[in-house]
């Protein structure tokens, strides 16, 4: 019989993703499944071909190698299963979900689950980092019984309707399925005596401190992982993570775009045409700047390297400064006076310049 393309046998593109890969070999698992084909042997080979398709397309250097030489780039390593049970002992979390069997003896330790904290900061937390006191409720280990739910002075009993094991198994044709044990609940054993503390579950709520670490730069929807501080695990499971999500507080000063700061600075027309030396606000205090004369309205001047952190990095934004400039509402006689002679003067100003240019242009000499 010859072998058909990976990508055929399981009915997927050759881009498909993880996920569409392992859905469409568990609906050709349980299609040509063994024990709802007995004594078929093209579907055991079928069988037996989308285990060796998914192990191979899994896997991503097995995948890589599958589609520049084709078998020969996984000739040695890319499946070839010899029976069910090879198949089963390879993939046991798939015929997990599939059938409701595990591979694993005995009961299984499980993983605590994962905590989300939302943290506000203020700005100038976020811009120059921080460590911040947390109080997280969470389940943890029962300090009476240690986890194991049984009240003091017993401990979990043995199961005997599976001998411990937590499954119990049926024969069926060629090999043995073996099924969660029902008084147990694939535990292996039982607790006679529940802890009164936990009730029998092993876990407690509880208030947990902890200091975390605010990075310079973090801004609204960073995700800080502190590794094991979630919930606890359960029969001996490693804990769960806590996700610390944060917000930051706005800062009146600043309008934050990326790594930049705009701060908006307000002057006179007068300090626009003749300039002056001013200071703006940063993160680490106050910073000198010069304002050009003849600065315009809307005009943005730069200070570089003073705006945000690059998070986990060493480089800064800028501050960015936008000019407005305030035009007075109220004058009184002798400002109107001033602004009228100053008006006067810049006309005959331009009226001499035009001058000046029409006499160079007729060729007249002023001398």
């Amino acid at each position: 019989m010859s072998q058909r393309d990976y990508y055929e046998v399981l009915g997927v593109s050759r881009n498909a993703s993880e996920d569409e890969l392992k859905k469409a070999y568990r609906k050709l698992a349980m299609k040509y499944h063994p024990d709802h084909n007995p004594g078929d042997a093209e579907a055991e080979q079928k069988f037996k071909e989308a285990a060796e398709a998914y192990d191979v397309l899994r896997d991503e250097n097995k995948r890589a190698r599958y589609d520049r030489f084709g078998f020969a780039g996984v000739q040695g390593g890319g499946g070839g299963f010899s029976n069910a049970d090879d198949i089963f002992s390879h993939f046991g979390d798939i015929f997990g979900d599939l059938f409701g069997f595990s591979q694993q003896s005995g009961p299984r330790a499980t993983r605590g689950a994962d905590l989300r904290y939302n943290l506000t900061v203020t700005f100038l937390q976020a811009a120059k980092g921080d460590k911040v006191t947390l109080s997280i409720p969470r389940h943890a280990t029962c300090p009476d019984c240690n986890g194991s739910g049984a009240a003091k002075g017993t401990k979990p009993e043995r199961c005997r309707h599976c001998n411990g094991t937590g499954q119990v198994r049926r024969s069926q044709g060629f090999f043995q399925i073996a099924m969660p044990c029902p008084i147990c609940h694939g535990e292996g054993k039982v607790i006679v005596k529940p802890c009164p503390c936990c009730k029998g579950e092993g876990l407690v709520v509880d208030t947990h401190k902890l200091d975390v670490h605010i990075p310079p730069g973090v801004d609204n929807g960073t995700r800080l992982r502190v590794r094991g501080e979630g919930e606890a695990g359960t029969r001996g499971g490693m804990p769960g993570d806590l996700y610390v999500v944060i917000n930051v507080e706005e800062d009146p000063r600043f309008e934050r775009h990326g790594r930049d700061l705009l701060h908006h600075l307000e002057i006179t027309f007068v300090q626009a045409a003749l300039g002056f030396r001013t200071t703006v606000p940063g993160i680490d205090g106050d910073l000198p700047l010069e304002i050009p004369k003849g600065v315009q309205n809307g005009e943005i001047l730069q200070i570089k390297e003073q705006g945000m952190p690059q998070l986990n990095r060493e480089t800064r934004g800028d501050l960015l400064i936008a000019i407005h400039v305030k035009t007075p509402t109220h004058l009184s006689a002798k400002q109107e006076e001033l602004l009228r002679e100053f008006e006067k003067l810049s006309e005959e100003s331009f009226l001499e310049k035009a001058q000046k240019k029409i006499k160079q242009f007729m060729g007249v000499d002023d001398n």
